[in-house]
Formats: structure tokens, C-alpha cells, sequence
């Protein structure tokens, strides 16, 4: 065997249990510890912990590994909530209370803007909380029938792992389908074609629920009405979905009404489907949307800009309180959604455009050649660096940032502070994903 070979061998690791107490927490809410000038990241340990743990990965300056045991708990343990907490890979945080959860999210941000941004708020803003079980109204469930247990899975997959969790219920999904996966996984074991449904979309309005079932092959008249059967049972809403996500055949009923959500502050009602992009939570939702439009501070006379738009979860709520607002997003389908929404609520303030904001093109078109007082922005993880040139053109008097990735919102922030002459006001987290590490947060600019 030639020695490069024998230097791409995977590296055996220790099976000895290993003891450390762990000095601090990673952004994921991973315990830190140093070993041999090794930093080892030890899912499910909190600071302050003395562990055992075993290695799962080691590279030259990093290790990964898991827990085998508490031997000196921090007080910010409690029992998690899922019986397979440890294995699933939907939650990472039950470990930890809810203050504590929470303290991590928002130093998080904090750290973020202050290391890659070189900015900190003025305001910290308190954290935008709301309820930590079955808040859950949007997953993708994977779905796979394992001879070896002569079972069907329906659940999320296992950390690390591309396996499906075995699982009775969920506990953070929406309680008209969090507490049935079981059943709902022996009526796909029932069926002829049982390995070949890998996924299930769930999506909960405020009037119903939504399963589309993702089939490989065409299902049987047997398992179509199986599959209703137990739709109806739980008063489901069930789409079938052969081909792409746009194309769904309609299972039960024979007519559906639409799916919506409403924001009743603003007197607004939207229609979407399950492939549509909408926030998962939807108490937080509402209160996000709330805050967003209060530090916009608008009056009648605004003209608004809304950039990564979607089905105008904030655009509609804003026509309420200004003179005009322009949407843009980067999807034809949702641009169109949009317009149909804001038909629907009779709105005619509005104005929704397709743009993709990350093209040069797009940022040439003559709606960014308007004068905008007030800009609101929700990009998705890669943040909004491209547009971020053409605001310090417009030279809005506030810009409102809603980030699902604070190192993004860091980098951006940076260049809105230190190069085009804003002071960051006020900045928070909202707790969108409860029990995970994900960090949505809110960022208001104004010009100095």
C-alpha cells in the first residue's frame, strides 16, 4: 500500500471514556473543552460540567464527541422533554431551561456583531418569546420503512445521521400531528408501496392541516384510500406529490379550502400552500411582524421598501401605515402569491416586483431608481450584502433587518455602521426555533 493511501486511513478513535469539565459553550450550545491543545466540542454537556464523554470525530486541532455520563450537572439542566432527545436531531437544546437557551441565543448575536461587525446596539433588546411545545406549524418529516425492524419510520432524522429517528410523537411539532406519528407511520407500513413514500411535508394553517405525502411510484387505489382514511380520521387535509413541489394531486377532501394564516393586528389574511415559504412559528410571527413595523416608525406619507419580500408577510401589514410599499422577491410564484394576497385583502398601496436581489442585473431595475424612506429586509442565511451599496444610495432614514443567520447580519451590519453612516439602535433575538441553536433576530439602523 503506497504511503498516501496509507495517510487518507480514517483515524481509530479512543473507545476509553474520557473525563473533563467543560469550560464553555459553542454558539450551537455544544459544551468546550481543551484536551491535549485540542478543542473537543461535547454534544449535550453544559458549561461547568464535569463529564465522561467519547470521541466521535478528532482532526488535528478539534475533536467532536458525545456524552456518556454527568458527573456534576450545572443548574441549567433540566430533563428534557422528548424521551429520544439524545437521538433526534429536530432539537438540540432540551438539555438546557429556557432562560438559559435563551442567554445563548442572544450572546450569540451579541458576540457576532461584536467580533465580525465591529458594532454593539445601543439597546439590547429583551428576547421575543412565546411557547416551547408544539409551536411547530411547517416540517419535513422523512419517512423510511426498515426491514430490520420490520417497521415504518416517520419522524426527523438522527443527529449526524441521514437515519430516521424512531419515534412515537414530537413534542415541538404542532399538536394535530406531533402526537400521531406512529399511526400515522403503521398506515404507510400498511400499504403496498411502503418503501416508496419518502417524506411527508406537514404545514398548519390557522383552519387546517396539510400532509403531502411524496411517492416515488404511482400509488393503488387501496393505498390512496388508506392513506384518506386516516386523513379524515384526523380531519387532515392530504395532498399527493409525484413529481415536483409545485405539483400536487389532491387526496382528501375532494375540496379543500385554501390554507391561510391570518395577522389580525393588521387585518390581513394570507393564502398559501404547503411548499410555500412561511415561518414555522406563528405566535412569534405575529409579534415579529408587530415590532418590525413599530421601529419603522411609519406615518402617511412613507414610502417603503421591502426587500426578500415572499407572500408579503410584512409588506401587507405596512400598506396599513404609510403612503406606498414596494415588495421584491426572487421567486416568480411568490411575486404572484403576493399580489394575489394583497388582492385579496383589497390592498392597493402595494406594489410586489421580481428581483433576485444577489443579481447585477436586478439591482439596475427602476424600482430601486425610487425614493424609499423606510426599508424593511428578511434575506434568507446569506444575508443581503449585494444590496447593501444601492440602500446607501436611497439613503433610507430607517432600516429595519430581520436575520435567521447572525453572522451574516454581523458582516452586513458592519458595512451599514462603518461605511455608509448608520448607528445601530436596538437589536434582539426572537426565540423562532425553541430547544435548537438557531438564532432569529431583529437589527433597527438609522442614519446618524
Amino acid at each position: 500500500m503506497s504511503k498516501s493511501r496509507r495517510g487518507r486511513r480514517k483515524q481509530r478513535l479512543p473507545e476509553e471514556p474520557v473525563e473533563v469539565v467543560i469550560e464553555s459553550l459553542s454558539a450551537e450550545g455544544r459544551g468546550v473543552a481543551h484536551i491535549d491543545e485540542r478543542i473537543v466540542f461535547v454534544d449535550q454537556a453544559l458549561a461547568g460540567e464535569r463529564v465522561t464523554f467519547q470521541y466521535t470525530k478528532i482532526k488535528k486541532n478539534l475533536a467532536e464527541a458525545k456524552v456518556l455520563e454527568i458527573l456534576e450537572s450545572s443548574p441549567d439542566r433540566v430533563e428534557p422533554i422528548c424521551e429520544v432527545f439524545t437521538i433526534c436531531g429536530g432539537c438540540s437544546l432540551q438539555h438546557m431551561s429556557r432562560e438559559s437557551q435563551l442567554a445563548l441565543k442572544q450572546q450569540t448575536l451579541i458576540d457576532h456583531l461584536s467580533h465580525i461587525g465591529n458594532v454593539v446596539p445601543e439597546v439590547i433588546l429583551e428576547p421575543v418569546i412565546g411557547p416551547t411545545n408544539n409551536y411547530r406549524n411547517k416540517a419535513r418529516l422523512g419517512v423510511r420503512h426498515v426491514r430490520k425492524k420490520e417497521k415504518v419510520l416517520v419522524g426527523f432524522r438522527e443527529r449526524g445521521s441521514s437515519f430516521i429517528t424512531d419515534t412515537k410523537r414530537c413534542e415541538v411539532l404542532h399538536d394535530s400531528v406531533g402526537p400521531h406519528l406512529e399511526e400515522i407511520a403503521s398506515c404507510i407500513a400498511d400499504l403496498e408501496l411502503n418503501e416508496r413514500i419518502p417524506q411527508i411535508e406537514v404545514a398548519v394553517g390557522d383552519n387546517q392541516t396539510v400532509l403531502v405525502f411524496r411517492h416515488l411510484d404511482p400509488l393503488s387505489l387501496d393505498d390512496r384510500e388508506k392513506l384518506a382514511a386516516l386523513c379524515e380520521k384526523h380531519n387532515y387535509i392530504a395532498y399527493l406529490q409525484a413529481a415536483g413541489p409545485d405539483v400536487l394531486e389532491n387526496l382528501w377532501p375532494q375540496n379543500p379550502e385554501s390554507l391561510f394564516y391570518e395577522l389580525p393586528d393588521f387585518d390581513v389574511r394570507f393564502e398559501f400552500v404547503a411548499s410555500d415559504f412561511t415561518q414555522v412559528n406563528p405566535e412569534i410571527n405575529r409579534e415579529m411582524v408587530k415590532r418590525a413595523i413599530a421601529y419603522l416608525e411609519l406615518d402617511e406619507a412613507d414610502n417603503v421598501l421591502d426587500l426578500f419580500c415572499g407572500l408579503g408577510n410584512f409588506t401587507l401589514p405596512i400598506s396599513r401605515s404609510c403612503n406606498s410599499v414596494t415588495g421584491v422577491e426572487g421567486s416568480l410564484a411568490m411575486v404572484k402569491k403576493a399580489r394575489d394576497n394583497a388582492t385579496l385583502n383589497q390592498i392597493t398601496n402595494v406594489e410586489f416586483v421580481y428581483g433576485d436581489l444577489y443579481s447585477d442585473e436586478t439591482l439596475s431595475e427602476p424600482w430601486l431608481k425610487q425614493h424609499y424612506d423606510k426599508v424593511l429586509m428578511d434575506p434568507p442565511r446569506s444575508g443581503a450584502a449585494e444590496v447593501l451599496e444601492h440602500l446607501g444610495k436611497i439613503k433610507p432614514q430607517i432600516i429595519v433587518y430581520v436575520s435567521c443567520h447572525p453572522a451574516t447580519l454581523a458582516r452586513d451590519a458592519d458595512v451599514l455602521v462603518n461605511q455608509l453612516g448608520y448607528k445601530l439602535t436596538q437589536a434582539g433575538i426572537l426565540d423562532m426555533f425553541p430547544h435548537t441553536a438557531h438564532v432569529e433576530s431583529m437589527a433597527v439602523f438609522k442614519r446618524k
